[in-house]
């Protein structure tokens, strides 16, 4: 999903920064937007395995992209259902959320529906105690940024859970939450783990996995970024404040 930021006006112009998920935006101590890379974006960069590999020679590029598309897009709308069910707001079968594909609200398939109802019962069984959900984390000495999608108590543990809808964790994965885990003060005591909702690989259709901080491995991964990526940036344009025909 494409995001605009203006960011000021002068001279009769206006100065508009295209944003997209690859960065996050944060004003400095003066007041000038300084743009962070996303965690996701630097996991990238990390080799992602020999069965994703396989499965992209199997699907081809156009198809796994498409299909990479259709995933990121279902589970968001997921994500902000989850969202309003943590805000005690009621979900419904028939509540629309926002599709990153179409750019429009559509209702919750089936399957998402689904998706949601293996959440929640994982949230009865497990009662967790929320302290955030969906929050942005800044690591400005290592210069990353991305958004935390559960910070929780469970049985006195503290734990930084990431949801996912796939079938499969792939090792980016770990990077994801080991970057998050050290852009927070309290990482020394954060227990990581992965929830995958929707999960039709046992009866619980959820599973929940520790993982370990490999926080070492995502360096690595921010470094082969800095070494490709370093010096891409938002585009930005000026654009004049108002229009007219001469004459």
């Amino acid at each position: 999903m494409k995001r605009i930021i203006k960011e000021y006006k002068k001279e009769g112009y206006v100065q508009i920064t295209t944003q997209d998920e690859r960065f996050y935006v944060k004003p400095d101590k003066e007041g000038n937007n300084v743009f962070y890379p996303a965690v996701t974006w630097l996991c990238e960069y990390y080799p992602k395995g020999i069965a994703f590999y396989k499965w992209l020679a199997n699907k081809g590029w156009d198809e796994s992209e498409s299909l990479k598309e259709a995933a990121g897009a279902r589970g968001s709308k997921i994500h902000s259902a989850i969202v309003d069910l943590l805000d005690n707001k009621e979900v419904k079968i028939d509540s629309k959320y926002f599709n990153e594909l179409t750019n429009q609200e559509e209702e919750l398939t089936p399957e998402e529906y689904q998706a949601i109802m293996s959440f929640i019962k994982w949230w009865d069984t497990e009662k967790p105690e929320l302290i955030a959900r969906e929050f942005a984390v800044f690591n400005e000495e290592r210069f990353y940024a991305g958004t935390v999608d559960l910070l929780c108590k469970i049985k006195g543990k503290l734990w930084l859970v990431d949801f996912k809808t796939g079938q499969s964790i792939w090792p980016s994965y770990e990077l994801q939450l080991s970057a998050y885990r050290h852009a927070l003060m309290i990482h020394k005591e954060l227990n990581l783990a992965i929830l995958q909702i929707g999960y039709f690989k046992n009866k619980n259709k959820y599973k929940f996995t520790e993982v370990q901080d490999k926080f070492h491995l995502f360096v690595a991964s921010h470094e082969i970024w800095k070494n490709e990526c370093g010096n891409i940036s938002p585009k930005q344009i000026e654009l004049p404040l108002s229009l007219r025909l001469e004459g």
